[in-house]
């Protein structure tokens, strides 16, 4: 038997009992096989990660630098061996910095980042300038370790921006940075239980389709949590899938059992916005029903959709928020995420309300870090949680890290116009659009669509172009994984599955922002090359 039909039986014995992402990696294998006998070139579009970086925010990171090494070989510079940064006098060396380089790479971007802090934020322009210098530098452990002053006040301010929708100067939220959105969702399943918030066996509730391991965490003997799940089915009068939530799904947050809520907004994979209506209606549902609802929302996706707005915005006494800076700024690389919490929050009431055996316990567990344990807040006891609390004092994001995360979103607060913004939108429809028109199908546009990813329903369309009748064939004879063996065997095309996303059974899932416009292209011809097959096939067999 030879090696590509080894791989193939693999497929078909694994589909459906393990995660999409590992199964990508047998349909790599397969593809990759195959581009050994053929001219075609392996297209993966299961991967998240984008094709764009973020290129001048890198360029003042990478300036700036080379200003803080200059400042460490100006304390103290014996060849290879140098100072600290010092802190008097900082900010007015920068400036003659700046102007003799004036055509230092990102120059322009670093000399008003440095006046957004000092004019826009009234920062002491020492501290501020030194902050980022020391941070670069990396020659001190993070402190504050939950954040750096400084840099939690302008990402907090990005943040609000483009998810709150608050005005800065009025929105009270404490920030986590934290080694990417998958470093926060750890962070925060392991702190939940540690302060017994959630317990062993607690039912949650998901909104699917969800990336796989919020699914498949909850399920981790740790934890073993109940999962209810709130379905995406809603469809149009045509049976189009719009990717949202009826209302008598949202409906199931009144079951009395539920603790949290867990969402990713705009969804993966379908990469839709939830809409107005049911985040009015999820606020009406914890108003009226469910006061001390946890709710964590993962916004990754959110700058994608013109005029978004998490749901921390209507809920924030409520809402855990995660972001990562990895899918706008292309920079999955870099691990930056972080974890925010309003300063006024449900976990803190939830902590003080804990019967006293338990607060006695907590007592324990955080004693060696205050001589009022009871009083630490939840987003700091998150802090302590990630270093297995012992370590707390090494705890925290790298400080070169947070300075880029700084000038990440010191970039998207400059740009008023939002042209980097508009670009990367733009990308991802116009590949969005592609991909449609070589299958054959209209897009209808959504506002709320972030056209990152796409999930696309191959029943949906079979019964569009060719009726029930086919559509029935298609489910009967086949199953979904056939058609991603065949695309990875004779086009080197790899997609992922849509029900391990728990999305409907024939839905697989397209990522918009990893490959080049081109190969949207391909992939919809060789997808609809496919099942034109099956279409002949089932023509075949109508005529017997």
């Amino acid at each position: 038997m030879n090696s590509s039909n080894v791989i193939r039986r693999e497929i078909e014995r694994v589909y459906g009992h393990i995660s999409p992402f590992e199964l990508k990696d047998q349909l790599i294998s397969l593809a990759s096989d195959q581009r050994k006998k053929s001219t075609h070139t392996l297209l993966d579009a299961g991967r998240g990660n984008p094709n764009w970086t973020a290129a001048t925010p890198r360029e003042a990171f990478f300036t700036f630098g080379l200003f803080a090494v200059e400042e460490t070989r100006r304390i103290w510079d014996r060849g290879d061996l140098a100072g600290m940064p010092q802190h008097d006098g900082i900010a007015e060396r920068f400036q003659t910095y700046v102007k003799n380089h004036p055509e230092a790479p990102g120059i322009r971007l670093l000399k008003n980042i440095i006046d957004y802090g000092i004019y826009t934020k009234e920062f002491n322009p020492d501290d501020w300038v030194f902050e980022l210098a020391d941070g670069i530098i990396g020659d001190n452990y993070p402190v504050p370790d939950r954040m750096l002053t400084h840099i939690e006040q302008v990402v907090h301010d990005y943040l609000v921006q483009e998810l709150y929708g608050q005005d800065p100067k009025t929105a009270n939220y404490d920030i986590f940075a934290v080694e990417g959105a998958t470093a926060a969702m750890c962070y925060i399943f392991d702190s939940l239980i540690a302060n017994n918030l959630l317990g062993l066996e607690d039912t949650i509730a998901v909104m699917v389709p969800v990336f796989t391991p919020y699914l498949e965490i909850p399920l981790l003997p740790r934890y073993n949590f109940k999962l209810v799940q709130i379905n995406a089915s809603e469809k149009t009068q045509d049976g189009t899938h719009t990717w949202q939530y009826p209302a008598f799904e949202i409906e199931k947050l009144k079951d009395p059992s539920i603790k949290a809520l867990f969402i990713v907004n705009p969804s993966n994979p379908p990469s839709v916005a939830l809409r107005p209506e049911a985040i009015e209606q999820i606020h009406s549902i914890v108003e009226k029903n469910k006061p001390n609802l946890m709710i964590i929302t993962d916004d990754v996706y959110g700058t994608f959709v013109d005029n978004f707005r998490s749901i921390a915005s209507e809920l924030p006494f409520n809402t855990l928020g995660v972001y990562s800076f990895s899918k706008y700024f292309g920079v999955t690389g870099w691990r930056l995420g972080v974890i925010t919490l309003h300063h006024e929050n449900v976990y803190d009431c939830l902590l003080k309300a804990l019967p006293n055996d338990l607060k006695n316990e907590l007592k324990k567990r955080y004693e060696a870090l205050s001589t009022h344990p009871e009083e630490i807040r939840f987003i700091n006891r998150i802090v302590a949680d990630s270093r297995q609390v012992a370590l707390n004092h090494t705890a925290g994001l790298s400080t070169p890290q947070q300075v880029q995360m700084a000038f990440f979103s010191l970039f998207a607060l400059i740009d008023t116009q939002n042209n980097y913004k508009e670009l990367t939108q733009e990308i991802c429809r116009h590949r969005q659009k592609l991909l449609f028109d070589s299958l054959g199908l209209d897009l209808h546009e959504d506002p709320l669509d972030a056209a990152y990813y796409t999930e696309f329903d191959l029943l949906e369309w079979a019964y569009h172009f060719y009726g029930q009748p086919f559509a029935q064939y298609l489910k009967d004879n086949y199953k979904p994984v056939d058609i991603l063996i065949r695309l990875a065997e004779e086009s080197a095309i790899v997609l992922l599955n849509g029900s391990g996303f728990q999305g409907p059974e024939w839905s697989i899932r397209i990522s918009l922002a990893n490959l080049a416009n081109a190969d949207y292209s391909k992939i919809g011809t060789a997808l609809h090359h496919v099942l034109e097959t099956y279409v002949n096939e089932w023509k075949e067999s109508t005529k017997t």
